[in-house]
């Protein structure tokens, strides 16, 4: 039994999860239930700021001509994808970080003002004494139906990776409204709040070690070999 294994991811996120499988020997299938667009935000003063807080690479990519302000402020990013995107756009990476933006806010120190990029839906974070920030919306996410040919693909089993709360709801809810049952679905989440956004019911739910693709990418491997050993394949 070969296991079919989906990113819903938005472009160009959905390409580079593709890409990443491939070198780990995993094929995985584009089936984006999001697009990213970006969304008018004022700049405060770059004088200012000191740095920016980059929790995704859609910040960078979205962040439009605000960005311009601070060009040549360090970045303190989420995880080495963000971090990839900020560099290539121009920005020096001061800190690369790898268990969520509250983790990496918990390793800096003051006194240090940043701005926030952020999207639509955010979580809530806790700075350290010291450190203040100023959170600007740059980009917002819509969600996009799951397609005919898609679903029925997926009513024969599947594996889907999952990088957000708000991409677990709606996979859900979609699965739900196409009927496909969730008995037949086994998700790979980025971590526990993307699990608990999940529900219940679902052939098979787990989290990645740490909140990273490379451990998204290694659980679905495990994944696919314990169910093709349970399927006899």
């Amino acid at each position: 039994m070969t296991v079919a294994i989906f990113t819903i991811r938005p472009e160009p996120g959905a390409t580079a999860t593709v890409e990443a499988g491939r070198t780990v020997g995993l094929e995985i299938e584009r089936c984006p239930l999001f697009e990213v667009k970006p969304l008018a935000w004022s700049a405060p003063a770059p004088a200012h700021i000191d740095a920016l807080l980059i929790g995704s690479a859609n910040a960078i990519r979205h962040g439009g001509a605000g960005l311009e302000a601070f060009r040549g402020k360090p970045v303190y990013a989420v995880g080495s994808a963000t971090a990839k995107a900020a560099g290539d756009a121009g920005f020096p990476v001061a800190v690369t970080g790898r268990g969520g933006l509250q983790a990496l806010l918990d390793e800096m120190s003051g006194p240090l003002r940043l701005i926030r990029l952020a999207g639509a839906e955010h979580i809530l974070l806790f700075p350290p004494a010291g450190i203040k920030i100023e959170t600007r919306i740059a980009y917002d996410t819509t969600p996009l139906p799951l397609s005919g040919p898609a679903a029925e693909w997926m009513r024969g089993g599947a594996l889907v990776l999952l990088h957000s709360a708000a991409a677990a709801w709606h996979f859900a809810a979609e699965c739900d409204r196409c009927g496909i049952p969730r008995g037949a679905i086994a998700l790979a989440t980025l971590g526990p709040r993307i699990a608990k956004a999940a529900g219940d019911g679902w052939r098979e739910l787990r989290e990645a070690g740490e909140p990273t693709e490379a451990a998204l990418l290694a659980l679905a491997r495990d994944m696919c070999h314990d169910l093709q050993r349970r399927s006899g394949g």
